[in-house]
């Protein structure tokens, strides 16, 4: 049969129309129909029964949507299809009071588990609030169960590091005493079991992620405990990852307000100590790994260099890559990185899915919008649409990237355009398709393919967009939670095709486990030849990695130092961490 666009707009939950109620001709003069005839009372006693059941059921159903006019916001995919709105989607305001949220959001939590292990295989402690993040909580009901297995070395570094976080973190005397060293620049001379890395907040919602990923598997590298600059919003949009202690600097800090002027040219600066040989231990070391860092800066990947650090009591980290494939080629810490991930390639699989639970009013516009668009589908299709030319779009040159390798790669089906074409009526297996771009251009594309023309194999294709902004708005809160959202929305797909050099992308990727096609990133307005091509793995790619041999002080291409560590496909300059069989069997696959 023809592709139904419609049922994107109506469906059995939809609200009845008043005038459904009652048939007057029903209604109409009962007691003269009924007269004495028992038969008739007994009847009419049915009919009212029923009537009352369903006028009760309609008061319930108008009483759980009668808050749900005001709240639309995420309007895209509510009112594009043919402008019906679906009152399933109950997104919070941000004024709403917390606990009603709570108990409305139990209210809502489906039951229909994939799987139990809300502890993810033991990755995540059993210590923590239910109603405090919800998200932690109910994950397992909307994810499927990861292939990977955390290692019991990585289980109980993460135990013994939420000890000593608890021990040394906010508030504790070990924090206040060193707090106070700081503030008076004093460096420590004595030896102490409480060392920090304090995490800057810099640039973009993707790039914070990797990068706040990155510091914390160097803290657990170098037993340090990580506190992080909430910026303008991160206490918005992530849960407390740690039990009985908080990860948030605290907002008296004593040098705070220094953090935006830090810069390379810092006395206090890791790179510019080592460039002037001034290697007298200051009250802090401040470290740039930002995407321009300089030759002296990269030394931090060097172990003879990192000694440095080992006796700083403060350390504070900027930056805005993905560092994690080089602390692999570091031999010291070789052994522990390998007992912690066995399989390098889930290092942020990990790592993402330990820190980054979504706040309760995040998980809010995750979960609804899950259940009203995707729960439905027999699978899942996410496309992260990332385009790098500034003028406005839509292009036709990326809508046709995208759709070669969503129909290549038997991603999506393809349309039959002969209009006497009609599929057979039967069990037809839908399609969900979750597009996120700043532009709707792309989405309204596809969405009316697939509604004007059938699909080939029979399939329903029905294709979502959460938003469409325009422009990164980054200094808008719900602009950060939509964007936090998406992500997550993508990760909790089956199947996900990414743009070249998102950091968006990265990070569903790697939380979702999911191998994406990764789109090229177009030259002169053309698209590629070749589409897309598979990821190598599911890890972020480092876009800034140094090329430099440190036992021999010169440059090299670290991407063919071992084998678990090569170029990226979509940035032939980075790094990524890789599964070298995995690796050696989809080039033979290819050949």
């Amino acid at each position: 049969m023809v592709v139904d666009m419609r049922r994107l707009n109506k469906n059995s939950n939809d609200l009845p129309k008043y005038s459904d109620l009652g048939d007057p001709d029903v209604t109409r003069d009962q007691p003269t129909r009924f007269g004495l005839n028992p038969l008739k009372l007994i009847g009419g006693f049915v009919v009212c029964l029923m009537g009352f059941s369903a006028l009760f059921s309609i008061s319930v159903i108008f009483k759980d949507f009668s808050g749900n006019n005001n709240n639309n916001i995420w309007t895209v995919a509510d009112a594009r299809v043919l402008d019906v709105a679906h009152p399933r989607v109950d997104l919070v305001q941000e004024d709403e009071p917390l606990a009603e949220f709570v108990n409305h959001q139990k209210k809502l939590h489906s039951s229909n588990f994939e799987h139990e292990d809300k502890l993810l295989n033991g990755l995540l402690s059993g210590q923590f609030d239910e109603d405090s993040c919800l998200s932690r909580h109910q994950l397992a009901s909307y994810r499927k169960e990861s292939p990977y297995k955390p290692s019991s070395y990585l289980i109980s570094k993460l135990r013994r590091y939420e000890a000593l976080h608890k021990r040394c973190g906010p508030h504790t005397e070990s924090y206040k005493r060193h707090v106070t060293n700081l503030r008076n620049g004093e460096t420590n001379q004595e030896t102490t079991d409480c060392n920090y890395l304090v995490w800057v907040s810099y640039s973009g919602l993707g790039n914070r992620i990797l990068t706040l990923g990155s510091a914390f598997l160097y803290a657990l590298l170098t037993d340090r405990v990580l506190l992080v600059d909430r910026g303008v919003d991160l206490d918005d949009l992530f849960c407390e990852p740690f039990p009985e202690a908080s990860w948030l600097l605290p907002l008296d800090f004593p040098i705070i307000d220094q953090f935006k002027s830090l810069n390379q040219n810092s006395p206090e600066c890791f790179g510019n100590m080592l460039k002037t040989s001034n290697t007298s231990l200051s009250s802090y070391v401040y470290l740039h790994l930002v995407h321009d860092y300089n030759d002296h800066d990269k030394l931090f990947f060097c172990d003879q260099d990192q000694s440095l650090l080992q006796n700083a009591t403060w350390v504070i980290m900027k930056s805005d890559n993905y560092f994690v494939p080089s602390l692999f080629l570091m031999p010291s810490f070789e052994q522990e990185l390998h007992n912690l991930f066995p399989e390098k390639e889930t290092v942020f699989h990990f790592i993402g899915r330990y820190l980054f639970f979504p706040t309760n009013p995040v998980w809010g516009l995750i979960t609804r919008y899950y259940d009203s668009y995707l729960a439905h589908a027999d699978e899942r299709i996410g496309i992260q649409v990332r385009v790098f030319d500034t003028r406005p779009g839509p292009f036709q040159y990326i809508l046709d990237q995208i759709l070669a390798c969503s129909l290549d790669n038997n991603v999506l089906p393809n349309i039959n355009q002969n209009e006497s074409f009609i599929t057979s009526p039967g069990t037809q297996k839908s399609k969900a398709v979750l597009l996120t771009s700043l532009s709707s251009g792309y989405f309204e594309k596809i969405r009316d393919m697939y509604w004007e023309y059938p699909t080939e194999t029979g399939e329903v294709i029905e294709v979502f967009q959460p938003s469409h902004e325009g422009y990164q708005q980054t200094e808008k809160k719900m602009h950060h939670r939509k964007a936090w959202a998406e992500m997550y929305l993508l990760s909790l797909t089956d199947k996900l095709i990414t743009s070249s050099w998102s950091t968006f992308g990265y990070v569903a990727q790697s939380l979702g486990g999911l191998n994406p096609w990764i789109l090229y990133k177009p030259e002169n307005e053309t698209t590629p030849n070749l589409a897309c091509t598979r990821a190598m793995s599911i890890e972020p790619c480092f876009h800034a990695p140094p090329f430099f041999d440190c036992k021999k002080r010169t440059g090299t291409d670290t991407g063919l130092v071992v084998p678990h560590v090569r170029h990226c496909e979509d940035m032939s300059w980075g790094l990524k961490l890789v599964n070298p069989a995995v690796v050696t069997a989809q080039i033979s696959a290819t050949l």
